[in-house]
């Protein structure tokens, strides 16, 4: 692996994602992702839990802690990884709504994300991108610090733990996620 690369996402949805419960991440963009706004730009990154945002109305599931958003000095705890296996930008609102049973967000979420213009984004787009999740054998712990903060989607990380690959483990079956895959396509396609 490169740089590693962390994907900042409230920490509700790595839960989610950990568990298996969430496959697909619906991305539209923070402040400073730069003048072309977002993109799945890493097929490779680490979940980088967040607290910044209120989300107790933002998704349907799950256990929100309302926790500060992170200080210099805290410590990080990673416990996962994701591959993109492909990502697309969706522009029909049915066929993002229908993705409601893969993912936590309340449809408000969703629909308020794809409504969103700026930042090189049209508004009646959003991005998906189905994801394959690893648990790490034992957690990631490190600092936070300062570049980690502010409205973005990814942040460079220090180097992971040695080995941290070969010990990982697929929270989805092989199989299970090759006809997930297959279906999801089928169904953004049609």
């Amino acid at each position: 692996m490169d740089t590693p690369i962390g994907f900042k996402e409230w920490q509700v949805v790595c839960d989610a994602l950990g568990s298996g419960r969430q496959t697909i991440l619906l991305r539209k963009g923070g402040i400073h992702e730069g003048r072309l706004g977002f993109s799945f730009g890493h097929d490779s990154f680490f979940l980088f839990p967040t607290r910044f945002h209120s989300l107790t109305d933002q998704v349907r599931e799950g256990e929100v802690k309302e926790m500060p958003e992170w200080k210099i000095g805290d410590t990080i705890c990673i416990t996962h990884h994701a591959e993109a296996a492909w990502a697309v930008t969706l522009r029909d609102w049915k066929k993002v709504d229908a993705l409601e049973a893969l993912q936590i967000y309340s449809e408000k979420t969703v629909r308020d994300r794809f409504e969103w213009e700026g930042k090189g984004m049209t508004s009646g787009s959003i991005h998906l991108a189905l994801v394959r999740v690893r648990e790490l054998a034992q957690p990631w712990n490190f600092p936070y610090e300062a570049h980690y903060g502010g409205c973005r989607s990814w942040v460079k990380l220090p180097e992971p733990p040695p080995g941290w690959w070969e010990t990982s483990r697929t929270v989805i079956a092989d199989e299970a996620f090759h006809l997930l895959d297959i279906q999801l396509r089928r169904d953004i396609e049609s």
